[in-house]
């Protein structure tokens, strides 16, 4: 059956290219004919892929300051994404962590969500992001105001979707426990073939992430200064200034960098740090594919990547979201025996063109029961 001309794809914003943005970047070659709909878009902070194609933004665009404080009109969210209008598509697919799946479709039209993690914002991170020392008194009184009307929104809006992918077994539970939905499970695409395998020894701890509460760079900071060991941190973000105040001169901030500098530094650091609680985690993913061990927390999307059996080792995993725990990873990675080989063969079951394959079987499927 031919799939639809009249493709949407709605994501929150476009301020730079992590996983999120991955991800519509590979629906944007599948559907080249799409128009993009996101509520906030900083120009120039994506890929080429997606800069080329039309791009439509919500009001959210025009207030003062969004494109680098989108993230403090949060209560204004749903009536922005509500504010898109559909009326002209027959596919929809949502790009949803935040607020796209509340995005309005009429009957005919199918909507397909491909779901990162509820409105992390508002369930179970909430702590995180707005709890005390990790926002000033004015958002944390702001947010308690707004934010069992913004949960009722978000399990109402569960039900516009006519079906979901899931980033993740863990993800698949959640859209469970708090939409009452069933998903199915479709891993984000890795673009291993941009990495190459890498048998140096590794002289330093190497962290990729944007720097945002629940990634817990703190975590790896404290461990490392103990350690005395090299760490260098990719990355930026609003926890920027509090991160750096913490740093020793074993620590190193490179800012986010290039894909040819960061093939470089995977290919020269004995193992990646991921301290935080993860929806998946591209980056774990892409260490495995230069060969390289991952260091990660025991929970969330960490668990379905990093293997430590008789016969597949590809990293440690520490129990407790504590330093000691995290030092006690460190000591055990830098005695353990990983074959690069195997981990860059593991990796590349999340390959790009493995999620290009699932998504596009996925849409035609839901396509097809859809017209029928």
């Amino acid at each position: 059956m031919k799939l639809p001309e009249r493709v949407a794809i709605v994501h929150e914003w476009f301020t730079s290219m992590r996983g999120g943005e991955k991800c519509v970047e590979v629906l944007c070659e599948l559907f080249p004919q799409a128009t993009l709909f996101v509520l906030v878009h900083k120009k120039g902070s994506v890929s080429s892929t997606i800069e080329s194609m039309p791009i439509r933004t919500s009001f959210i665009q025009r207030l003062p300051f969004a494109e680098r404080r989108y993230r403090h009109y949060l209560p204004l969210f749903p009536a922005a994404v509500e504010g898109f209008d559909m009326n002209e598509f027959d596919l929809v697919i949502s790009s949803n962590h935040c607020v796209a799946k509340g995005v309005r479709t009429k009957p005919n039209t199918l909507h397909i969500c491909y779901c990162h993690t509820p409105m992390r914002y508002v369930w179970d991170m909430y702590t995180e992001y707005f709890g005390r020392g990790r926002a000033g008194v004015a958002t944390r009184i702001g947010m308690r105001l707004f934010l069992d009307k913004l949960r009722r929104w978000d399990v109402r809006t569960a039900s516009n979707p006519h079906g979901y992918v899931a980033n993740s077994q863990n993800i698949r539970s959640k859209i469970q426990k708090i939409y009452n939905r069933t998903a199915d499970v479709i891993y984000p695409p890795v673009n291993t073939s941009l990495f190459q395998l890498s048998h140096r020894q590794g002289a330093y701890f190497l962290i990729i992430s944007a720097f945002v509460p629940y990634k817990r760079i703190d975590l790896a900071i404290e461990a490392l200064k103990r350690t005395g060991d090299t760490l260098i941190i990719v990355g930026d973000g609003p926890d920027a200034k509090r991160l750096k105040k913490m740093a020793a001169p074993n620590i190193e901030f490179m800012g986010w960098q290039p894909d040819e500098q960061l093939k470089e530094l995977y290919a020269g650091c004995k193992a990646v740090v991921f301290p935080g609680e993860e929806d998946f985690g591209i980056v774990p993913v892409e260490a495995m594919a230069c060969g390289k061990p991952v260091i990660a927390f025991a929970k969330g999307g960490a668990l379905e990547t990093i293997v430590d059996s008789p016969s597949l080792k590809t990293g440690i995993a520490f129990q407790e979201q504590t330093v000691d725990s995290l030092i006690e990873a460190i000591r055990s990675c830098r005695e353990g025996e990983f074959k690069p080989e195997e981990l860059r063969a593991y990796a590349c079951r999340f390959d790009r063109e493995v999620f290009k394959q699932k998504m596009r079987e996925y849409v035609e499927n839901k396509w097809r029961e859809f017209k029928s």
